[in-house]
């Protein structure tokens, strides 16, 4: 991976709301016998018809700007929500094709999942500027592609609190990490009946005391969510709550990814 090159971020706290929207493609990926399982893709359906509905208006009280990584299959599947998230005034950025990992595809394969997937969010949007891709994953030709096909950053990457730019690549980097992401705290999954899932409040101080540590070094915060996670009453709750917390923040700048990235080019 390229080495470093940080960007002037004129040492500001920055906060970026993200959602990955990968409803059933997430579990089609995992195993294409998902397919019929109807209560495993009930919660990719939960996810759309009361998580999304419920984020974007939640977004619109709060004054939150966000950004969506949807995967190109699902803006198939699901052109009413993703048509609702552009009318909102979201950023949709793109989050593969299918749910399929970068790393395990050939470069003509990646390709394709980008061209496959840009095709499909330009039905929803004239700018498709950011790529996140399924689990954070690259593979040896991502970034190179990622120019190719015109993106102006990536935000996969966990090697900084302060975004930079790619050395050899003509793209910035909004840094993440799993701490700021629901799913490790949240997921359940029947394969592995011994992970507990954590409650709304353990996970509210976790984000709380990172996203502060982060901001008091000028960082940025990239708030990594997905609706069939993130959607649970109780959770919907708990953002509500960090979201109010940090916009009574002194000096924090909440903005989209893209416009974000766009203002350190």
């Amino acid at each position: 991976m390229d080495e470093e090159m940080p960007v002037d971020v004129h040492n500001a706290a920055q906060l970026v709301v993200t959602v990955d929207f990968d409803a059933e493609e997430l579990w089609l990926a995992e195993d294409p016998e998902n397919a019929r399982r109807p209560g495993v893709l009930s919660q990719a359906r939960y996810g759309v018809q009361v998580a999304v509905p419920a984020l974007l208006a939640m977004f619109r009280e709060l004054d939150v700007p966000a950004t969506f990584f949807v995967c190109g299959g699902d803006a198939e599947r699901h052109p009413h929500a993703v048509d609702a998230i552009a009318a909102g005034g979201f950023e949709i950025g793109h989050h593969g094709f299918s749910h399929r990992s970068p790393h395990t595809m050939t470069a003509e394969q990646e390709e394709a999942e980008i061209v496959d997937g840009l095709t499909a969010l330009h039905r929803h949007t004239d700018r498709v500027a950011g790529y996140r891709s399924p689990s954070w994953d690259f593979g040896s030709s991502t970034l190179g592609l990622l120019q190719r096909h015109g993106f102006a950053y990536s935000s996969n990457m966990m090697d900084a609190v302060h975004p930079y730019r790619h050395a050899e690549h003509d793209l910035v980097e909004l840094p993440v990490h799993w701490l700021l992401d629901d799913a490790p705290h949240f997921w359940f999954d029947t394969s592995s009946w011994d992970k507990t899932i954590r409650s709304a409040g353990e996970v509210a101080a976790i984000w709380r005391e990172e996203a502060a540590a982060i901001w008091d070094l000028g960082g940025l915060v990239t708030l990594t969510m997905h609706p069939q996670i993130i959607g649970r009453p109780s959770r919907l709750r708990m953002l509500r709550e960090f979201l109010t917390w940090a916009r009574g923040r002194s000096g924090l700048a909440l903005s989209t990814a893209g416009d974000l990235a766009a203002s350190l080019r």
